[in-house]
């Protein structure tokens, strides 16, 4: 029986190890649809609700998995929807390949109903971005877009008009130039290590320092053995970009924890003080928290070259994997005698953890929203994977839930978008269904992609979703007075109940409002049987303080409560209350 464009398309994905496509029919991929039905045994079309989903799923099966991950989506709307997720993609360095559907081919041009230029719309998100222009045109496309997206870790797109996924083999004559079968499928992920002088000139500079940080970020991922050899020998703390969370577990005496707005005050402090920086695998955005360039010399790997000194001025680099060039970096490093920089970190991480702690166990009401991420931690499974959300939601998260060795995390990184979590979740179940997988998130990002919840249910996905709720969008509303000195506006969100949400989709749903609930409530929403979510309901006036305030910042915050801020009185109290409870454990 000859083939068609689709049956050679899904074929190929095949070929290429794919076993998972996330996506919505619509008529402009309906030949798709049908050859990857006829697949059905070999291949899973997982049905979302939303496009975005489907695009932020393959990003987090590509983030969690290590392999390909593949979205599907019409023409018109539905590939105009997958964008947002796509550049989640992007940004965060994820192997996503991305098949629209397009209008009849003939009729490209005409303004026809659903034609949009996805070619051009694509361009700026995807490393390869290609039409199909026939059957015989198919299999090198998808040979040359998958090998995009895995050697450049980004997004490949390939268009497909309609009518041309119906066209079978040999009905479109090839070009003479053409030889059948002279693309393939090969491909390995490279291990590139950097030469020999310049992996000893890093370690020149060094050993030559004494207060060494080493940055580690996602592209250090699976190298934490050799993270923590390498600080070891240089006494040097591991400061962690949220990305990196991973890298080494939370509670490696090497570690310093986060660095930003989200991260630790001894990670500020040792980038301060430092006199050389090892960046691994990190392209961390906010240069005001790196060390200043007059006393601080800097290494850095990384496997994308034009990485190399975005962020910082770099004295040697080494393009390379990471966890391939500290192996041939390490045996380069003299053993530090001085380990007084990591000793005054490590005493900094006591004390900021004990300070963590104290906030992690208030009995106030309402309920501290670190109450809830802290009780998490105790039911979190060895090899647990947690996504998290962007808003305030990203600071507890970052504090207060604290990566075991073994366990996986992640979130929107770089492009910060809203939404991610529970698509991000369902990818990590159908990518390790043996895992446990939870989303924790705030209900701002929640309530935009929340249709997937029903996805969970359909596919009998055992997600356990952690909803921190305080009717809020959190982190705008604190930018909104910190960053420019305003009140609040426009922020406020209707309450939602997620419990009744939760059942009327057919899964199950719990809630907690004060600290004595927290952890029976979380506890029975991991042990219920198949998608679960816990609704905890939290202090909106709590902030995500950074962890040392700004003077310019504190000005901001007065002029916003100055200028009428609604809630300021709430808002002063609560500053106030914890406060004292810092200084007094009270």
């Amino acid at each position: 029986m000859a083939l068609n464009a689709a049956d050679v398309l899904v074929n190929r994905l095949l070929d290429w190890g794919v076993r998972v496509v996330f996506g919505l029919p619509g008529d402009g991929i309906n030949g798709i649809m049908e050859a990857l039905r006829q697949r059905k045994d070999r291949v899973m079309f997982v049905q979302v609700r939303h496009e975005e989903s489907a695009a932020f799923m393959a990003c987090g099966y590509a983030k969690y998995s290590g392999q390909l991950g593949v979205c599907l989506a019409t023409s018109g709307p539905g590939a105009l929807h997958l964008i947002n997720g796509l550049y989640d993609a992007k940004m965060d360095g994820a192997p996503v390949l991305a098949i629209t559907g397009q209008t009849y081919h003939d009729l490209m041009g005409t303004r026809y109903q659903q034609e949009v230029d996805l070619l051009a719309a694509f361009k700026d998100v995807a490393v390869y971005n290609q039409m199909m222009l026939g059957a015989g045109h198919v299999r090198a496309l998808v040979d040359a877009g998958c090998r995009a997206a895995l050697s450049q870790r980004g997004v490949a797109h390939i268009n497909c008009p309609v009518d041309l996924q119906e066209q079978t083999t040999g009905k479109d004559e090839p070009s003479p130039k053409k030889v059948e079968g002279h693309t393939s499928n090969a491909w390995r992920i490279p291990i590139v290590v950097p030469c020999e002088k310049d992996v000893r000139d890093a370690a020149d500079v060094l050993n030559a320092g004494s207060k060494t940080v080493i940055l580690a970020g996602a592209g250090a991922l699976g190298a934490g053995d050799e993270l923590e050899r390498l600080a070891d020998l240089m006494a040097a703390p591991i400061v962690k970009p949220l990305l990196g969370k991973a890298t080494v577990p939370d509670d490696s005496p090497f570690t310093t924890g986060g660095i930003g707005l989200l991260g630790t005050e001894p990670s500020e402090l040792a980038m301060e003080q430092a006199d050389t920086l090892l960046m691994v695998g990190t392209s961390f955005p906010y240069m005001e928290f790196y060390p200043k360039h007059d006393r601080c010399r800097g290494v850095q790997i990384d496997r994308d070259p034009s990485r190399i000194g975005l962020r910082f001025p770099i004295e040697v680099p080494l393009c390379g994997d990471a966890k391939a060039t500290l192996q041939v970096l390490t045996p380069h490093i003299e053993r530090r005698s001085d380990r007084s920089f990591l000793e005054e970190a490590q005493e900094g991480m006591k004390t900021w953890n004990e300070l963590l702690e104290t906030r992690a166990h208030r009995d106030d009401v309402p309920l501290k929203p670190q109450v809830v991420a802290d009780a998490l931690n105790s039911l979190l499974a060895d090899d647990a994977i947690i996504s998290t959300d962007s808003g305030t939601i990203t600071t507890w998260a970052a504090r207060y839930l604290r990566i075991k060795r073994g366990q996986q995390f992640s979130c929107s990184g770089n492009l910060a978008s809203m939404a991610n979590g529970l698509p991000y979740a369902i990818a990590a179940q159908i990518a390790h269904p043996g895992r446990q997988c939870v989303a924790f998130v705030g209900d701002g990002g929640f309530t935009m992609l929340m249709g997937e919840f029903a996805t969970a249910v359909k596919y009998k996905l055992p997600v356990k979703i952690v909803v921190v709720k305080n009717n809020v969008l959190g982190m705008i509303k604190w930018e909104q007075m910190v960053f420019l000195g305003n009140p609040e506006y426009g922020v406020d969100l209707a309450p939602i109940d997620f419990v009744a949400f939760a059942e009327a989709c057919g899964g199950i749903g719990f809630r907690c409002e004060r600290p004595d609930e927290v952890r029976s409530a979380l506890e029975a929403m991991m042990l219920a049987d198949g998608p679960a979510l816990c609704e905890a309901v939290v202090d909106p006036f709590e902030p995500p303080w950074p962890a040392r305030i700004t003077a310019k910042q504190a000005l901001h915050m007065a002029e916003s409560l100055a200028k009428g801020e609604p809630n300021r009185g709430r808002i002063a109290l609560t500053l106030f209350r914890d406060k004292v409870h810092d200084l007094t454990g009270k």
